[in-house]
């Protein structure tokens, strides 16, 4: 047990990774097989075409730390917590994903309050002066580490460990309890309080130093700590008693109260009564709602927060907004008074119970259009530069799951781009290596240990072998591992439609999906939005966040690799389900990407820092630094590559774009010398011109290990010509972008469907996109591209296809409830099996159809584990969901990407003492 640290300590980070391709790790086989040495036969799970195992294959890790926890990863849970995956990869991952402190966790940035866990409760930390080292030519860091006023507990706590009694989706509520006494506190992102829960002894507050008393009106006392202005409110008849440094209450019996920090300046006094208002409606729970509209390319973004009165009737709360909220809020006025965080000042709202955000999604491209280079002598050179890596696409790939995506990556660029320009042979070439790389990835045969993917049910994670940079053991990266394969099966899936299907290897890309962020809040197999930090806009890299600087992420644009992978793949099968999660991803993250790693408006870094750009941000910073290097290219790079049509996102400030290419010369002290291509084609979004000068009169450069010089004269060739996005733009399509030079606007469009399409720009102009084209008008007029094979998310059959389908079941409990009236669409009909598990009921649509959607309205009797199920000849079946937990009512399953004649729910454990009971059995899909 430790009694907390002093104020000033900082517990030092550890490398996370070094992100080098060595010569061992690399196979060059332009089939994309890579051969592994047999061992013990995995024990395959079918998903289609694809399997994965449930076996750890042999010599392979798990995820590690504290005791058992590769095992039970629930060891540091408590009995209440919500029985579904345990999140990884978040802002408090280290109270239950224990590595370094076995007992508690490190310093949790939730901003604008630091916390920490110890022995005798919650420590505080509000510090406003950044420490900085380096200087702005040189790698350095910025840093508002953790240092204690409070520590807020109950008198005599001495808790030998401290566990995780619950969590919402950027809140958590740590437990400790000594068997005498317990706390049980709520904490969260944006949330300047603090609410607790004790019992076994009085409240009990620590300062670091006499405080300051500066409100004592019985149940409310405020003040100052270390220069931090804090108010505690007891229940109403309790007061609290100052005695030096401590503070006490006995809160009258009742067990609960909070504590609020109060912003920078202002009245506090007026600001502790006006906070005051809220502070017994404890928040015990905070949810995100996004809805992506097509018509306009709008995103709304609602940030809700569930209240629990412990008296009164007050229902809303205050909340602190980051940069990229309050940017964007779309209603209500912030008080004046902000609040100094390590990603800016934030901003507060007062007494509500949500708040929207309103965006405006630009669009992604498969790859940028070849209105330059589709003729004549920069044709020429295109196809020489295409006809050099038409043997081996995928470059210097590797055998781990980051150096084979990789890869993909690198030939999906070359797809896309010889597909625009008609060069089939090369297009094929690279196609069938994806094909190839990802059929052998995608499948668990007997005798492999490695190229498989693993699914762990106690961490509800799905592991790729060979792992690498902490993705086994520390679940790392798993978004841009991941991603980049995503994103090379969405190119694949315009050309192979029936490789994409469910029947095939659709679902197996949908697991992955799943893995890295978990779109779907109804499939427990894995945690939602594993990835990505709802509130704070961005992802974390790291699966256990055990720094003292709280959780980190480097490379913010592979995790938008991932995010632009998830729209093209949703686009292409027509799974907006899928499209839509991408599209929050995206949208939200790129807004993030502006203030946090780049700062584009000069606002939220410290000004001392100097630096117009970090290589990495901490939960408490951000720093000019890589795990793996000090070159400034690198530092810069990894916040750009890869480069793909999805990357557009980094020009929407040009002038910020020549802003951080100029930093990289100065540091550099003279152009760059390594990953060239990646920095020009950054650099062409600002600069097309520059870009392409800089790459004909160097072209001799080594290219990046994920790069071709296809690409990058792609890129920068067709930059130069259509100048920079116009970010006021937008249009009714996701597949879209607009670039303007000069006052001349150049309109892009891709259609990936095999049916002809309209598109309309905000500016009024239509565009007509025939089957698999991507094509421009305005500037430039340009046509190209035979990429046909997908669907089309906006053109969907209506209704329910099992509407008055043959349907079957396994038993009825009598002929009054035949498994027909699930199907008749009556709200009062129904179907009721033998009170026994398992059961199931069946639906015959009469022909094969892609399924996105099940829908059904249980009776009282509920299924609270079932299965989704299809199949093709009522034989054999395909699992498309399982669901557990269930509590009744509407289960409104979407995003299923299956495909089949017959769908089967398979009831495999009812909720109720009776059997199976469904009103409503429907199922939408095309």
């Amino acid at each position: 047990m430790r009694a907390g640290p002093p104020p000033t300590t900082q517990r030092p980070r550890q490398r996370q990774r070094i992100r080098l391709l060595t010569a061992g790790a690399v196979a060059i086989l332009a089939s994309g097989v890579i051969t592994i040495a047999a061992s013990p036969a995995a024990d395959a799970e079918p998903v289609g075409s694809g399997s994965y195992t449930e076996t750890l294959p042999a010599g392979r890790e798990l995820p590690s730390g504290c005791g058992t926890i590769s095992s039970n990863p629930r060891q540091f849970l408590t009995a209440n917590a919500p029985a579904v995956a345990v999140p990884t990869n978040d802002w408090w991952s280290s109270l239950v994903f224990k590595r370094s402190d076995c007992a508690y966790g490190l310093p949790l940035h939730a901003h604008p309050i630091s916390y920490d866990t110890f022995a005798g409760g919650l420590g505080f930390s509000y510090t406003t002066t950044p420490t900085i080292s380096g200087t702005p030519t040189t790698v350095g860091e910025y840093h508002y580490p953790y240092a204690q006023d409070i520590l807020v507990g109950v008198a005599g706590l001495n808790a030998p460990v401290v566990r995780v009694d619950g969590w919402s989706d950027w809140t958590v509520s740590p437990y400790w309890t000594d068997g005498t006494r317990t706390l049980r506190a709520t904490i969260g992102h944006g949330l300047p309080f603090a609410y607790f829960e004790a019992t076994g002894g009085n409240a009990q507050i620590t300062t670091a130093g006499t405080p300051s008393v500066w409100l004592n009106s019985g149940a409310t006392l405020g003040f100052t700590v270390g220069g931090s202005d804090y108010v505690a409110y007891a229940p109403t008849g309790a007061t609290w008693t100052v005695s030096g440094g401590t503070i006490t209450s006995t809160l009258a019996g009742r067990g609960y109260f909070s504590v609020a920090l109060l912003p920078n300046g202002g009245n506090r006094t007026d600001l502790a009564t006006r906070y005051g208002q809220y502070a017994h409606a404890h928040v015990t729970g905070t949810r995100i709602a996004y809805a992506y509209n097509p018509a306009n390319n709008g995103l709304t973004s609602t940030y809700a927060f569930t209240t629990t009165p412990r008296e009164g009737s007050a229902s809303g709360t205050v909340v602190s907004l980051y940069p990229h909220q309050g940017r964007y809020l779309s209603a209500g006025s912030p008080i004046p008074e902000t609040y100094t965080s390590a990603r800016g000042a934030m901003r507060t709202l007062i007494g509500v119970p949500s708040f929207q955000t309103q965006m405006t999604f630009l669009g992604v491209l498969p790859e940028v259009p070849a209105v330059a280079d589709s003729a004549g002598a920069d044709l020429t050179t295109l196809n020489n530069y295409l006809a050099a890596v038409q043997g081996s696409p995928e470059g210097p790939s590797g055998a781990d799951t980051y150096w084979a995506g990789k890869g993909l990556g690198r030939a999906a660029r070359i797809a896309e781009i010889a597909d625009q320009v008609g060069n089939t042979a090369v297009r094929d070439s690279a196609l069938t290596a994806i094909r190839n790389r990802l059929n052998n990835w995608l499948t668990a045969s007997s005798g492999e240990t490695g190229q498989l993917f693993y699914y762990n049910a106690n961490w509800g994670t799905l592991i790729g072998y060979p792992a690498s940079y902490g993705s086994d053991q520390e679940l790392n990266d798993h978004h841009f591992h991941y991603g980049y394969f995503i994103a090379a099966a969405a190119t694949l899936a315009k050309f192979d439609p029936a490789w994409a299907s469910a029947g095939q290897y659709g679902n197996m890309i949908d697991l992955l999906i799943r893995d890295a962020n978990n779109y779907d809040r109804n499939d427990t197999r894995f945690p939602y939005l594993r990835d990505f930090d709802i509130y704070a806009g961005h992802d974390w890299a790291s699966g256990h966040g055990s720094f003292g600087s709280g959780n980190n992420q480097e490379s913010s644009s592979e995790g938008q690799n991932f995010a632009n992978a998830l729209i093209q793949w949703g686009q292409t099968t027509g799974n907006t389900a899928v499209r839509d999660a991408g599209i929050f991803l995206y949208t939200t993250q790129a807004a993030a990407i502006q203030e946090y790693w780049f700062d584009s408006a000069d606002e939220n870094f410290p000004a001392a820092f100097g630096h117009s750009t970090v290589g990495m941000v901490w939960g408490d910073g951000g720093a000019y630094a890589t795990w793996f290097s000090g070159e400034p290219e690198m530092i810069q790079g990894i916040n750009m590559l890869p480069i793909t049509g999805g990357h557009l996102y980094l020009g929407y400030n040009p002038s910020y774009v020549n802003t951080n290419y100029a930093e990289l010369v100065r540091n550099n002290g003279g152009p760059p010398t390594l990953w060239q291509d990646i920095l020009w084609e950054f650099q062409a979004l600002g600069d097309g011109d520059a870009a392409l000068a800089n790459f004909r009169a160097n072209s001799g450069f080594t290219s990046e290990e994920g790069e071709s010089k296809a690409h990058t004269f792609h890129w920068v060739r067709n930059l130069a010509a259509l100048g920079t996005v116009d970010t006021s733009v937008s249009a009714n399509h996701p597949l879209t972008a607009t670039f303007v030079e000069n006052g001349a606007r150049t309109y892009v469009a891709s259609n990936v469907s095999g049916s002809p399409i309209t598109v309309t720009f905000s500016t009024g102009t239509t565009l007509n996109v025939p089957a698999g084209r991507t094509v421009t008008t305005g500037a430039f007029s340009w046509s190209g591209g035979s990429a046909g094979g997908g669907t089309d998310p906006s053109n969907p059959p209506s209704g329910d296809i099992a509407r008055n389908k043959p349907a079957t079941a396994s038993s009825v409990e009598s002929a009054a409830y035949p498994a027909s009236a699930a199907v008749d669409g009556s709200a009062t009909t129904r179907w009721s099996s033998a009170f026994s598990d398992p059961q199931w009921i069946q639906v015959d649509l009469g022909a094969t159809y892609s399924i996105d959607r099940v829908r059904l309205i249980w009776e009282a009797a509920y299924g609270s584990a079932y299965q989704i199920r299809t199949s093709a000849d009522g034989t054999n079946w395909t699992t498309a969901r399982s669901v557990t937990g269930g509590n009744g009512g509407e289960d409104d399953n979407t995003g299923l990407n299956a495909s089949g004649r017959y769908v089967r729910i398979n009831g495999t454990a009812r909720g109720t003492g009776f059997g199976y009971s469904l009103f409503t059995f429907e199922v939408y899909g095309r």
